[in-house]
């Protein structure tokens, strides 16, 4: 069976890099392996979300699957009054953050957690890269799921690429939330922020 970053226990070979990465003036340094999303470099597409977010944020953040922790960690170092929460289901990906935020000085909660099944209490924010390839029936319940864990002017940032479904990404999230918009596009990769508490169903 081939290994998948949304794998729980990778079985491949460990093939250690280092990826660099410098985020509203702080330099960072990580420790990155095979088995776990975006080897050796912190993916255009997470740049461009972390780029994207507020100037000033405070509160409980949820880094929503962290590979290797490269938006927990960003996020710990540039904003002071964060308390960022990181999960994800991958093991390997676990123990990396857990090492990556030792290494960068950070202090975080790391979860295993299939979405958000074992993740604790509410959140201000809730960040994520979502896996893609994990399938729209696993991401899509990632997004539902987010809604009902935010507190209530909380928001979701996500960022997906739009020849990997952002338009239908968008039309669905505009069935659970009040406020979608938007925020960036780059290279093919759209941030959508959504807001505004969770649309009663009808």
């Amino acid at each position: 069976m081939n290994d998948h970053y949304y794998s729980a226990d990778p079985t491949s070979e460990h093939k250690y890099q280092t990826a660099e990465w410098t985020y509203r003036g702080h330099a960072l340094r990580f420790t990155t392996d095979a088995g776990v999303f975006s080897k050796g470099e912190v993916d255009y597409g997470t740049a461009v979300l972390l780029k994207a977010l507020p100037e000033n944020m405070a509160g409980r953040v949820l880094d929503l699957g962290c590979g290797w922790g490269a938006v927990g960690v960003s996020l710990d170092k540039a904003y002071p009054d964060c308390d960022i929460v990181m999960s994800d289901v991958n093991r390997r990906a676990l123990e990396l953050s857990e090492k990556n935020a030792k290494a960068n000085g950070v202090s975080v909660q790391i979860v295993e957690s299939d979405g958000l099944e074992n993740v604790p209490g509410s959140f201000d924010y809730i960040i994520t890269n979502p896996p893609i390839r994990a399938g729209k029936q696993v991401i899509y319940k990632m997004f539902s799921d987010s809604a009902d864990r935010l507190t209530e002017n909380g928001q979701l940032f996500l960022v997906i690429r739009k020849q990997q479904g952002a338009e239908s990404a968008l039309k669905y999230l505009k069935t659970i939330f009040s406020e979608v918009d938007t925020i960036e596009k780059s290279g093919g990769f759209w941030v959508i922020r959504c807001g505004g508490g969770k649309q009663h169903e009808v």
